[in-house]
């Protein structure tokens, strides 16, 4: 009776860890232009993010994935000092010396919460008692092992990427991005860098490339 009440416990707890644990998502909407039909060998990332924590580990880990799909990429920390305000004729001229056809730049858009409330989840016991609870045990539910109902917050973090290439005045490809409940900056960099890296194939958007091994 003890390892059955055991398994019981450790269902329940388990149970309790998949809710609480899940991992964070990316949501991705984007727009191509139609007039604009440029493509792109060699992109640059500029996050416009406050922090200089949290841009340079979402630059670095953006540049390895596109990198390791043979798309050449590079971050704006690598030319640029983060504590300096340059004039939009002094970067576009930094970019063009270093023979970057394309700029992806990313905007955050602030962060969203909610609440949601998850009810108690019972296991074992019920009429019969069949775990050694029931009527015989003092009630339907005696022998039950139950989650306790509690309340969960989920973040999600807004931002805006746009793509910005040499032969277009305007971003010739947007996308509105959400990450729910983001862990650390590089998993979520790493994830967002996929679904634009699959999105931009999608629209024909890149050059041929050749992935390293």
């Amino acid at each position: 009776m003890k390892k059955k009440s055991l398994t019981l416990t450790l269902l329940a707890v388990i149970a309790a860890f998949l809710v609480t644990s899940c991992s964070s998502s990316v949501s991705l909407t984007s727009w191509k232009d139609p007039n604009e039909n440029a493509q792109i060998s060699k992109v640059v990332i500029i996050p416009l993010f406050d922090k200089l924590e949290y841009m340079k580990p979402f630059e670095q880990t953006m540049v390895a994935y596109f990198s390791s799909q043979g798309l050449k990429s590079m971050g704006s920390l690598d030319f640029l000092n983060p504590n300096i305000k340059y004039p939009l004729d002094q970067v576009q001229k930094k970019i063009d010396s270093l023979g970057a056809d394309g700029v992806l730049v990313f905007k955050y858009k602030g962060t969203d919460q909610s609440q949601s409330y998850v009810p108690p989840t019972y296991y074992g016991g019920g009429w019969g008692g069949y775990w050694g609870g029931g009527y015989w045990g003092g009630g339907f539910y005696g022998g039950g092992v139950a989650t306790g109902g509690y309340w969960t917050t989920t973040s999600t973090v807004n931002l805006t990427a746009s793509l910005y290439t040499k032969k277009g005045g305007t971003a010739e490809w947007t996308a509105e991005i959400s990450v729910t409940d983001p862990n650390y900056v590089d998993q979520a960099a790493n994830t967002i860098a996929q679904n634009i890296y699959e999105d931009w194939v999608k629209y024909n958007i890149l050059k041929s490339v050749v992935k390293t091994k």
